[in-house]
C-alpha cells in the first residue's frame, strides 16, 4: 500500500512538473519579443534576446518570442523544396493522402520483407514489428500531407496493437506468476 501511494505521488509530481513546464513555456513564448528584449537590456540580465533576431526581419511591435523563433530557425528553403511544396499543393487532399498510405505500406513491406527472410520470427510479431518499425520511419521522413497527426498515428497505432496484445494475449502462467 505505502509502495503504490508513493508511486502514484511520484506520478502526479512528474506530470505537474511536466505541466507546469508546457504551460510556462508556451507562456513566454506568447510574450512580445521587442518588450520583453527592451525590459532585458535595461535592468541587470546576464541574457537578452539579440541571439535570435532573423537577418534582413523587422520585428514589429506585436511579434511574439514564438513567432521570432519559428522565422530565425524555419530558415529559408532551397528551390527545390519550394517547387515541391508548389506541385504537392496543386493535388487533391484524397490524392495525398493516398501517396502517404502507399509510402508508410511501402515501409512496412520492405521491413516486413527484412524481418521474415532474415530472422525467424513468426508472421504475427514480424507485422507487429514491422508496422511500428515503418511508423517509425515515416515519422521522420518528409510526405505529401503537413502536420504531425499522421506521422504519430503511424507511430500510436502499431503501439496500441501491441500493448493490446501484451496486455490480453499473453500466455496465462505468466499472468500467474506476475500476479
Amino acid at each position: 500500500m505505502k509502495r503504490s501511494f508513493l508511486l502514484i505521488l511520484l506520478l502526479v509530481l512528474a506530470g505537474s512538473l511536466a505541466l507546469g513546464t508546457y504551460f510556462g513555456v508556451k507562456k513566454i513564448l506568447a510574450l512580445p519579443f521587442r518588450a520583453t528584449n527592451d525590459m532585458l537590456h535595461q535592468g541587470p540580465w546576464p541574457i537578452n534576446l539579440d541571439f535570435l533576431i532573423p537577418a534582413g526581419i523587422h520585428i514589429h511591435e506585436k511579434m511574439t518570442i514564438g513567432e521570432v523563433i519559428k522565422i530565425r530557425f524555419q530558415g529559408h528553403k532551397a528551390l527545390w523544396e519550394r517547387w515541391t511544396e508548389a506541385v504537392v499543393a496543386t493535388l487533391p487532399a484524397r490524392y495525398r493522402y493516398l501517396a502517404n498510405l502507399v509510402l508508410y505500406l511501402s515501409w512496412f513491406f520492405l521491413f516486413m520483407t527484412f524481418l521474415r527472410v532474415f530472422t525467424f520470427m513468426g508472421y504475427g510479431r514480424a507485422f507487429r514489428t514491422s508496422l511500428l518499425l515503418g511508423g517509425i520511419t515515416y515519422f521522420f521522413m518528409p510526405d505529401l500531407w503537413p502536420g504531425r497527426w499522421d506521422d504519430m498515428g503511424a507511430v500510436l497505432i502499431p503501439l496500441i496493437i501491441i500493448s493490446i496484445r501484451w496486455k490480453f494475449l499473453r500466455p496465462k502462467d505468466t499472468l500467474k506468476a506476475g500476479a
